[in-house]
């Protein structure tokens, strides 16, 4: 039985993410308190399904702590769990909130000894999360369009069957930092196609970008080391039994020279491992 628990930050979009399962063909259930999730597999397995999705959340927050202890128990019965944990910085699920006008579930509640205020709440419900969250694939969903949260679920799910997962992503340092992130390189200090008036609204997916880039000594240096790091560690991160390892790569803007290197490093690693490509600038236009 292929099985996926979702998590995450309430308002980072477990909902949408369910519904792609849900469209996928999965069986799936929302909330589901987490002293019930053993029961609820064994008997899911009884009946022959074959794919079960299951979210749970901050709402069941006093059961929260079973949870570690649970997936071991699973795990050790021979069951195997994709965990996919979707997060947002506290601004964006500020502004989620704030948007919508919902309370938090955290807000008042009989866990928090009295009312919180938002932030504390976000804040608090990170704390609890914690240890569900390293355990889980990260999505940050702070600058995604439902569809492509949708789009990125799915494609977690077509990859599970390999032992390590490489996710690239390129990003624009002016937006922040992705949170998804377990490597980020910093490649600004590279040429910028930016300043070419006939280069600015293209991508380093375009062709006369890349030709652009390829001409500079610094870009190759630069991929040649990344490319470097990561062969060396591969092994030892696959040893330690890691599912998805997220390399994450930043210009100034994540439209020209991060967008080019993405491409360029999925593309090497792909002849041997299994990767996933994500453009979050690109992505969420």
């Amino acid at each position: 039985m292929e099985i996926v628990l979702i998590t995450g930050m309430s308002g980072s979009g477990k909902s949408v993410a369910l519904r792609a399962l849900e469209d996928s063909g999965f069986y799936c259930v929302d909330n589901l308190p987490p002293e019930l999730l053993i029961p609820f597999i064994e008997l899911e397995n009884g009946q022959k399904e074959e794919r079960v999705a299951i979210a749970i959340d901050v709402r069941s927050a006093n059961s929260l702590p079973l949870m570690p202890g649970q997936l071991q128990v699973l795990e050790s019965r021979g069951y195997k769990i994709t965990s996919i944990f979707l997060d947002a910085s506290s601004d964006t699920l500020l502004r989620r909130y704030s948007e919508s006008r919902r309370r938090h579930p955290l807000s008042g509640s009989k866990a928090t000894e009295g009312e919180l205020a938002l932030t504390e709440s976000i804040e608090y419900e990170r704390e609890l999360l914690s240890r569900l969250r390293e355990k889980s694939h990260i999505i940050d969903t702070s600058f995604l369009r439902a569809p492509q949260l949708q789009s990125y679920v799915k494609s977690l799910i077509t990859s599970t069957s390999a032992k390590l997962t490489l996710v690239f992503e390129s990003f624009g340092f002016k937006r922040g930092l992705p949170i998804d992130a377990d490597y980020v390189f910093d490649v600004r200090m590279l040429p910028n196609p930016h300043y070419e008036n006939a280069l600015r609204a293209l991508t380093g997916k375009d062709e006369p970008v890349q030709k652009f880039l390829e001409n500079y000594p610094d870009v190759k240096l630069m991929q040649s080391h990344i490319t470097n790091f990561i062969e060396h560690w591969l092994p030892a991160l696959e040893k330690d039994h890691r599912n998805y390892i997220t390399v994450a790569i930043g210009c100034t803007g994540g439209q020209h020279r991060s967008v080019y290197l993405v491409e360029q490093l999925s593309q090497h690693f792909s002849a041997n491992w299994l990767t996933l490509k994500r453009h979050r600038e690109l992505d969420s236009k």
